[in-house]
């Protein structure tokens, strides 16, 4: 018990003293720790500084360095902009000097042209004095004042000035015909040589020949029954006269005359005229016709080698060739103008074929012409235009004769293929009155201009002479007149081919040897 007492107070002594010991013992080891942090930390600052020091020297140096080098840089840019200041001023320099220099002689040329501006002067109106003294001079010396000589000086030079206007027109129609023609007579008559076409001339009447005389009692009938018969079915009248063994039929349909024609020749084979037989012979008449245009009509297509037309056009070919036209017959005109149109395009590089069809159709409307009213043109168009051809095809119908403007050149090359056609010699023939009319007309036209003495209309209308006053109409006069009349012409007629104008100028002197 003492014991453990004892154990008790000793550690009560000792666990304080313990503590103590223990307590300064830590102390003494802080403060040493602390001390050693401190001299750590003023090396490491001692250390700082002398790097910052370092840093800072460099630092510095750098910096010199750079303004060192800059203002190099500076001075060097400095002194090249001087040099060129400098260059500058100096080329302002020697401007300034030309430009003076310029200007003393600006001053001595206006110093020197104000002299001869005055002497100019001078000079002008001693000028004006010496013309106005020789134009009074000259009217006394010509007797003419200066509006007459002026006058006078008008007219020359408006004589000089036809002179070489008729010279131009002159000059430049004969290189415009050397130059035109040259080709356009390779390609018609080219053309014209490779087609060669027969021409039938149709008239209003037809005559059947009769075995004897006394078959036209027969034909008469009694009381005329046969004859009235005759011309009833068929619209033909019959002229029974003195003429021997003849029958003249006349009518203005040519295929209507056909009919009474074959059917007239059939009465007389067979011998039994009788109204009953008339009938039924011109029926038959009528059916072979009809067949015969058809055949016709196809056997046209076929010549020309154009296919495809419809049978009501191929039927109105066929029928075309009991039509004349100033005594052309109007399906033979049209082969050839095909013929001639597929030549003309071969020639220039266009669709034969396509010219052709044209070239057959363009007087389809002659065909209809005599029972519907309209021109033949507009009606061959609308036919054309109702049996689906081609739009090429129907203008080359309407601008045949220039009522339209022919779109494209097929269809001024069957304008070109029909003009050839009608004005090949001998194709047509005219009336008589038509044929005196247009003579008398060109007749008209050329008298009506001033200084004609008289005109002459020769070669079938072809060619007028025309005879002027030579006192009223000069050399170069005639030139002129010749162009204006052949445009008069032009405009006022129609006619067939082309019309040649001779103006002649005549000047006769006589005298007497006594």
């Amino acid at each position: 018990m003492s014991t453990i007492i004892a154990v008790v107070i000793t550690l009560c002594v000792v666990a304080p003293i313990s503590w103590a010991v223990a307590t300064a013992h830590r102390k003494s080891a802080y403060e040493s720790k602390i001390g050693t942090a401190e001299e750590k930390a003023r090396e490491i600052i001692d250390e700082a500084l002398k790097t910052a020091e370092t840093k800072k020297r460099e630092a510095l140096l750098e910096a010199k360095e750079e303004s060192l080098k800059t203002k190099n840089e500076l001075d060097k840019e400095t002194k090249e902009r001087r040099a060129e200041l400098q260059r500058y001023e100096r080329r302002v320099l020697s401007k300034e000097e030309n430009l003076d220099k310029k200007a003393e002689n600006m001053e001595r040329r206006e110093a020197g042209l104000a002299s001869r501006e005055e002497a100019l002067n001078k000079r002008n109106s001693e000028v004006e004095a010496l013309y106005e003294k020789g134009i009074q001079e000259l009217e006394r010396i010509s007797g003419l004042t200066s509006e007459q000589a002026k006058e006078y000086l008008l007219r020359s030079v408006e004589a000089e000035v036809k002179h070489d206007t008729a010279k131009m027109i002159k000059d430049l129609e004969n290189k415009a015909k050397e130059e035109a023609d040259k080709k356009a007579k390779e390609y018609v008559v080219t053309a014209i040589q490779r087609c060669a076409a027969d021409h039938v001339a149709e008239t209003t009447v037809s005559v059947v020949q009769l075995p004897n005389d006394e078959m036209k009692g027969r034909i008469i009938g009694r009381e005329g029954r046969n004859i009235r018969t005759l011309e009833t079915m068929t619209g033909v009248e019959l002229i029974i006269d003195d003429t021997p063994e003849a029958v003249v039929l006349s009518g203005f349909d040519p295929v209507r005359r056909e009919v009474a024609r074959i059917a007239l020749e059939r009465l007389i084979v067979d011998g039994r005229i009788h109204p009953a037989r008339i009938e039924e012979m011109v029926e038959k008449a009528q059916r072979e016709v009809e067949a015969n245009m058809r055949e016709d009509g196809e056997a046209a297509a076929l010549e020309v080698g154009i296919h495809g037309i419809h049978p009501e056009l191929i039927k109105l070919l066929g029928k075309m060739k009991f039509r004349t036209s100033y005594g052309q017959n109007a399906l033979k005109h049209s082969i050839e103008v095909a013929q001639l149109a597929g030549l003309l395009a071969a020639e220039v590089g266009a669709d034969v074929r396509l010219a052709k069809r044209a070239g057959l159709l363009h007087d389809i409307g002659k065909s209809i012409d005599h029972e519907m009213e309209g021109s033949h043109v507009q009606l061959g168009a609308d036919l054309c235009r109702k049996y689906k051809e081609s739009a090429t095809v129907i203008n080359a119908v309407e601008s045949h004769h220039g009522d339209v403007e022919p779109q494209g050149l097929i269809p001024c090359l069957v304008q070109a293929a029909d003009t050839i056609s009608a004005a090949r010699p001998g194709a047509r023939r005219e009336t008589v009155e038509t044929y005196t009319n247009r003579l008398k007309q060109l007749e008209e036209i050329t008298n009506s201009f001033k200084g004609v003495e008289k005109s002459f209309a020769i070669q079938a209308g072809r060619e007028v002479r025309i005879m002027v006053i030579p006192e009223q109409v000069s050399d170069d006069d005639m030139v002129l007149m010749a162009r204006e009349i052949s445009k008069r012409i032009e405009d006022e007629l129609e006619y067939p081919g082309q019309i040649k104008v001779n103006v002649i100028r005549e000047s006769r002197v006589t005298d007497y040897a006594k």
